[in-house]
């Protein structure tokens, strides 16, 4: 009986990583700076972000660390109008290295 226990605890401890290993993977595949660009004007200027503005930008919450460093969007995601309008949109602008 304890061996039992032993491997299904095993078993259910490899699915539980494997699962959180999938959510990060899928994660990483919903990443694209170009969904950032519906927030640019708002970014830019004093603008109140647009609700396709913020919903774009709330997809992106996961990502914005590594979008901080794309070449074509990175740059406008480190003004500090970016953190104005995730803080409009109630998106949590992480610190990044």
């Amino acid at each position: 009986m304890e061996v039992t226990q032993r491997c299904f605890m095993v078993m259910f401890m490899v699915l539980l990583l494997s699962a959180g290993h999938l959510q990060q993977i899928e994660a990483q595949r919903r990443c694209n700076a170009v969904e950032v660009s519906w927030c640019l004007e708002s970014i830019v200027t004093n603008i109140p972000p647009s609700r396709e503005c913020c919903r774009r930008l709330k997809g992106q919450e996961a990502c914005l660390c590594r979008e901080t460093r794309d070449s074509t969007f990175g740059g406008y995601l480190r003004l500090p109008g970016a953190k104005r309008v995730a803080a409009a949109c109630s998106v949590n602008f992480p610190e990044c290295n």
